[in-house]
């Protein structure tokens, strides 16, 4: 460890203290990180539902609550309250809480989220229906409300794509773009990475895939929100050797049926969990993400490092990493998506994927950004 260091006792809120979800699982490391650094380390959380890091301590504050609402209140105060007890130097931020020093944005703000992932619903009363549910929401209300508050409080704010900053400032023009970081999350490259021809060929043989298949493939824990209805409609436009597989835990009985209506039932597979995705990946042809609203896809990212063409909409944060003709505008657009793929399925396959040297990614620059901070105190 660096003596130059300047140790310090930090406090990382977020709800969960858990290693299962993305923004979970990057509050897990960096507690591990910032310990492995020397930093005494305190989780703020409602729930703990994992084994922390060594040398980090949970600070469960609990639930509390039958509504969304009140356990949003709840937390966002608990917190503040912890946090001011603890006489911390520092708090770094990841849930909807009102105070903290660095706030790290995995996701864009409501009001735009609900602008974007409307169309995910299909027109008519299931769409309008959904609307209404979320307006009358009193919890949405609070998340909107806390929204602008830490967005007006807080000194530091950390964006995990260019997307999501665009977003932001367009729902708070009271923030500045330069004094707002994009640190992208980093895929693990030694285990998402290319294999050759032999392994691939023997994958697709254990998936079942036959040789004239062209295998398309998505994965998504929101078959709504990620498109999925309107891939089941892009297949139907598609060559009959052109497959769609789904991985995802999801029940897809409706999009089963709309498989069926559309005469593609026996070139979708829906696969439910899938443990090794990274073979999931190398056995595709082309991996395509119709999402109406993401931060920054891991899968995007995961795929195209696994050797995989992978293509995808412009409301998707990691969409920056791929060339532009290999993206989309509109996930609704089932012709032009089809046209895209059919397209991108003929172009010769990407190579390793080597992350671009001057954008800032995984844990490092945020380590770098805490000591820093704390080194001004």
């Amino acid at each position: 460890m660096d003596k130059a260091v300047k140790q310090g006792r930090l406090a990382v809120t977020m709800p969960r203290l858990s290693r299962y979800g993305g923004a979970e699982s990057f509050a897990w490391r960096l507690s591990e990180a910032l310990t492995a650094r020397g930093h005494e380390v305190d989780f703020i959380c409602a729930r703990c539902e994992t084994e922390p890091p060594d040398e980090v301590n949970p600070v469960v504050l609990g639930r509390f609550g039958a509504f969304r609402l009140v356990k949003v209140l709840w937390f966002a105060f608990a917190a503040d309250r912890a946090c001011r007890r603890g006489g911390y130097d520092l708090v770094f931020g990841m849930g909807k809480t009102l105070n903290q020093d660095i706030l790290r944005i995995g996701g864009g703000p409501i009001s735009k989220f609900w602008e974007l992932s409307r169309r995910a619903w299909p027109e008519g009363f299931a769409r309008s229906f959904k609307m209404f549910r979320r307006r009358l929401s009193p919890g949405n209300w609070a998340v909107f409300v806390i929204d602008r508050l830490r967005m007006k409080r807080t000194p530091r704010i950390v964006c995990v794509s260019h997307l999501v900053r665009d977003w932001l400032i367009e729902a708070h023009p009271f923030l500045r773009r330069e004094e707002i970081d994009v640190i992208y999350n980093r895929p693990d490259l030694a285990r998402f990475s290319p294999v050759g021809e032999q392994e691939r060929l023997r994958l697709r043989a254990t998936a079942g895939i036959r040789e004239d298949q062209v295998v398309v493939a998505t994965a998504a824990t929101n078959f709504a929100l990620k498109g999925v209805r309107h891939l089941v409609g892009m297949l139907a436009l598609l060559p009959e050797n052109f497959v769609l597989h789904v991985a995802g835990g999801r029940n897809p009985g409706k999009y089963e049926r709309e498989a069926r209506e559309l005469g593609v039932a026996d070139r979708v597979r829906f696969l439910g969990k899938v443990d090794d995705m990274p073979a999931f990946y190398r056995a595709a042809d082309v991996f395509i993400l119709a999402s109406f609203y993401d931060a920054c896809s891991n899968a995007v990212l995961e795929a195209l490092a696994c050797g995989c063409r992978s293509v995808s909409s412009a409301m998707n944060g990691s969409a920056y990493f791929l060339p532009k003709r290999w993206v989309f505008p509109d996930p609704a657009d089932e012709r032009a998506m089809a046209d895209v793929v059919a397209r991108v399925a003929e172009e010769p396959k990407p190579g390793p994927f080597h992350w671009p040297e001057d954008l800032s990614s995984g844990l490092e620059p945020y380590v770098r950004m805490i000591e820093a901070k704390l080194a001004e105190k």
